[in-house]
This record gives structure tokens, C-alpha cells and sequence, in this order.
């Protein structure tokens, strides 16, 4: 049965980032998700995606539109025309390179996310499908950091 476009699906969480740092970040997997893992080990770099926790409340999620604050712009655009963590689902992507996989713990570097914040899932970047040689973007998003 299809779920009607105004029903909420349930979202799981698959793990934890327990430790961030200035060059590294390590994230746990939860035991039950574990076996997921197998095969990341062969990629050099992995999507994750997370939650913005503390940005999980009626204010922030009722943002439409934002400041993109780590780029050089004084104009206000759509949440869904930047990565603003304030947004409708506080649902964040950060690509990461993978340094090393332990059990169930991932330890990547690049990941902007807070100790805490609630993984969402994982997924390998793959550079035939990821990588758009021709895309356009606006001139203000080639100043700023990579994320």
C-alpha cells in the first residue's frame, strides 16, 4: 500500500558521530546496522548523512529561507537552495574520505556534523554517478568552505 503523500514514513537512526574533530571524526554504527558496513571499506569516500538535532525544533524547522552564513553573501535564499541545518527535516549531507572502518565505528575525515548528531545513513560516493563534470552553481558557492 502506498502511503499518502501528507502520511509521515518512520525514519531509524543507524548510529551516532561520537567524536569530531579538526581533522578527524569517528561514527558509530548502532550493533543492529553493523553488517550494513560491509564493503564501505573499498570506497574512498562516503555520504553521510545525519541530523541536525539541535536544530529539531518548531522554530528552525519553520525556516524557508537563510543566510548561507559560511559563504561570502549578504542575500537570503531558499533552505532548499543551500545547506542550512534550519530547514522543513534538519536532515544534513556531508561527503567524507573514509580513513578507516573498526567494527562499527567509521572514522572519516571533512564530516561537519556535532558530537551527537543522530546518523541518518550512510552511503559510498561513487565518482561515476557522483561526480557532475557540467554542473552549474551560483557564483556566490565557489567562495566559502567545500561543505
Amino acid at each position: 500500500m502506498l502511503l499518502s503523500i501528507e502520511q509521515r514514513g518512520e525514519l531509524r537512526f543507524v548510529g551516532v558521530v561520537e567524536r569530531t574533530g579538526e581533522e578527524e571524526a569517528t561514527v558509530r554504527i548502532f550493533p543492529q546496522y553493523c553488517s550494513a558496513l560491509k564493503g564501505i571499506e573499498d570506497f574512498s569516500h562516503i555520504f553521510i548523512l545525519y541530523w541536525a538535532h539541535l536544530r529539531d525544533n518548531k522554530e528552525d524547522r519553520s525556516v524557508l529561507q537563510a543566510f548561507p552564513k559560511r559563504h561570502e553573501v549578504n542575500m537570503k535564499i531558499g533552505v532548499f537552495a543551500c545547506r542550512s541545518p534550519s530547514r522543513p527535516n534538519p536532515i544534513c549531507l556531508c561527503v567524507t574520505k573514509l580513513t578507516r572502518l573498526e567494527g562499527c565505528v567509521l572514522t572519516v575525515k571533512g564530516l561537519d556534523a556535532i558530537e551527537g548528531s543522530p546518523v541518518v545513513d550512510i552511503k559510498p560516493y561513487v565518482p561515476r554517478a557522483d561526480s557532475i563534470t557540467d554542473a552549474l552553481a551560483p557564483e556566490w558557492t565557489k567562495r566559502g568552505p567545500v561543505t
